[in-house]
């Protein structure tokens, strides 16, 4: 499936990869600009319906209303392979977004954190994200399209804009000076002459640079005005502002040192403590030295991504490799969790952490360009001829690091991803790292070190028992170590015993809101719907381990676009792969916890009618296989229940 891009921020646009959509009529963009409006809530035909027919709609109104919708659904599958991205909910449709990108949720994300930043103090960056924001408007929100419902939130998300644009205004004026602002405040002013803030932000420009008759001049032309349209005198802060200009206030005064530069001859050192139970990755430890001994100082730059399934170790293993050969990048260390999979914060853009970097790197904020390509390109030239090591954690996809890639061999970087980032193969050389599971010796000496030598070596046997249905993944044998060690009077066997059972060792590891659960959930939250339908439909097999026969059985689809589905599970680390029965086959494999997390979404998402009916037909195409002599898997398939 291909990402769409929806911009509503100035005249709607639609992009897929890059590519401009042709929308169709009017109509089509009134109910495409209606459903976008509200993100994954439903639209009731009725307001469609008020929406496209504004002075009164004809008796076919419904049926024209479905017609478009169906439209628009034909020309997302065929431009970007998204059959459900418009979906019927009654009494309307809804618009699911969540693979895709919206400009007002991202300007609206932005927006939030840059006020959660300036209640923090943390000033630079907070201007750094309304700049970030304000950078995604094109023109007047959803320009050409017309209707009452619509024109209502134009004018609202109008303000909004408004008002970011004279925060941002006052957080420049504070902390670079007036001489960049007086042209832009100028227009905002007499674009909008009623907004006290901008006028009160343009005459302290003027004060700033040198101009008090400016100053002045500026609020007599506002008091006049809103005397002689509203009949009102200007407000207290803004008649407070022009009594200090008249008195020279020393208060008046502009930023004299840039707060935020870097002490000369400080060198960042950003990598976070390495988690102290890291164990075993021997081999890939290796790996990554070996990398760094073939390229360090030379073209081409030495990347390395590793990637897996959440908790499997990935970012534990950069940070303690980074530790280790630190000393061998003399001009600093650069640390930034990009948030790629991560609910509670949004994507963290490469905007934002250039101005951190570059700030870490000494640059004065005063230098530091507004615009993405400019800080992409500063970036570069510090670097050169520097030997610093990046470790960007948490990456959604290469747009996200693309501007953050020094241009020279003398620096490396690591990259910790869910699943592989083709881009980043085309236009780089990379050591890609496919983390699995650890090694079967490994596990317990993880627990060891989380609940006490004696405690484990005390009963190997249950110990290694406890690491396999931990599947030997890091993040489920923290939890299992932590809740030996909050537990003492708990032995190991006792643990494995609450683990056995299937139903119960979701639970256990998942403590509250997160552990394995949580992790597995976003990633299967990344995944297209069509991709999230076939994971969890395998879930109600029996067996762990099948053929790609039968990913098109349980979807009811054809081999290709099914083995295609399959191979998104594959890149976002939910099932592993391995030869299949002849040379023209694969054969996939769940780990136990995932099969018991793709199941738990079958049952939460699926009727039994549907389970009942994946299982029909994949028990009719096992016996086809079976009956042309191919070897398949001998099981029992159930629409209820726990996996065996």
């Amino acid at each position: 499936m291909k990402q769409a891009v929806f911009r509503l921020l100035g005249p709607l646009d639609v992009r897929i990869d890059g590519e401009p959509v042709k929308l169709g009529g009017p109509r089509h963009r009134t109910i495409l600009s209606m459903l976008l409006l509200t993100p994954g809530q439903t639209v009731s035909v009725d307001a469609l319906t008020e929406a496209v027919w504004p002075s009164g709609a004809p008796a076919t109104a419904r049926n024209q209303i479905a017609i478009c919708v169906a439209g628009l659904r034909k020309l997302f599958k065929d431009a970007a392979g998204e059959g459900e991205l418009i979906t019927t909910s009654h009494p309307g449709y809804v618009i699911n977004t969540l693979e895709h990108l919206l400009d007002i949720t991202g300007y609206e994300n932005l927006v939030s954190r840059a006020r959660e930043a300036l209640r923090k103090g943390q000033t630079a960056e907070a201007c750094d994200l309304f700049a970030e924001a304000l950078a995604l408007w094109r023109g007047r929100a959803l320009d050409g399209v017309t209707g009452q419902r619509i024109e209502e939130e134009v004018t609202r998300l109008e303000e909004t804009h408004l008002d970011v644009c004279e925060e941002h205004a006052g957080l420049r004026l504070q902390l670079y000076g007036p001489q960049p602002l007086i042209a832009e405040l100028t227009t905002l002013v007499t674009e909008h002459p009623l907004r006290e803030r901008a006028r009160a932000h343009l005459i302290l420009a003027h004060y700033r640079a040198g101009r008090r008759a400016e100053a002045l001049e500026v609020f007599r032309e506002g008091r006049d005005l809103m005397v002689r349209q509203l009949g009102i005198e200007p407000g207290p802060a803004l008649r407070g502002l022009h009594d200090l200009v008249l008195q020279d206030a020393p208060e008046l005064g502009g930023p004299t040192a840039d707060p935020h530069a870097t002490p000369p001859g400080q060198v960042p050192a950003e990598l976070p403590a390495a988690p102290a139970s890291f164990t075993g990755r021997v081999a890939e430890l290796a790996a990554l030295n070996r990398m760094l001994d073939e390229r360090a100082g030379r073209v081409p730059l030495a990347v390395a991504a590793i990637s897996g399934v959440a908790g499997i170790g990935k970012t534990a293993l950069a940070i303690h490799w980074a530790e280790r050969v630190a000393e061998r990048f003399p001009d600093g260390q650069l640390f930034a969790d990009l948030h790629g999979f991560d609910e509670r914060n949004a994507l963290i853009s490469p905007f934002a952490t250039l101005d951190r970097f570059l700030r870490a790197l000494g640059v004065p904020a005063s230098r530091i360009p507004a615009d993405l390509v400019g800080r992409s390109a500063l970036f570069r030239s510090v670097l050169d001829g520097k030997r610093v090591l990046i470790v960007l954690d948490n990456v959604r996809s290469f747009h996200q690091i693309r501007p953050l890639m020094p241009g020279n061999g003398r620096c490396c970087v690591v990259i910790t991803d869910r699943e592989r980032i083709e881009d980043l193969i085309t236009h780089y050389t990379v050591l890609q790292i496919g983390l699995n599971a650890m090694a079967p010796a490994e596990a317990p000496l993880l627990l060891a070190k989380l609940a006490g030598e004696g405690r484990i070596g005390s009963d190997p046997a249950a110990a290694l028992r406890l690491g396999e249905l931990c599947d030997r993944l890091p993040l489920a044998l923290q939890i299992a170590g932590a809740r030996l060690v909050s537990k003492p009077h708990w032995s190991v066997q006792h643990l494995t015993n609450r683990l056995v059972d299937p139903a119960r060792r979701m639970n256990e590891l998942s403590p509250g809101q997160g552990g394995v659960r949580a992790g597995f959930g976003l990633s299967y939250r990344a995944l297209p719907a069509a991709g999230r339908r076939l994971f969890r439909r395998l879930g109600l097999l029996s067996t762990s381990d099948f053929e790609s026969w039968a990913s098109a059985a349980v979807l009811d689809t054809d081999q290709v676009d099914a083995e295609s589905l399959m191979e998104r599970l594959v890149d976002a680390r939910l099932v592993e792969v391995g030869p299949g029965s002849d040379p023209h086959t694969m054969r996939y494999r769940f780990q136990d916890l995932m099969r018991i997390f793709a199941r738990e979404r079958a049952e939460a998402e699926e009727s039994a009618e549907e389970r009942r009916a994946v299982l029909e037909r994949y028990q009719q195409r096992l016996a086809e296989v079976r009956g042309r002599g191919v070897a398949g898997p001998s099981l029992t398939c159930h629409a209820g229940g726990t996996p065996g």
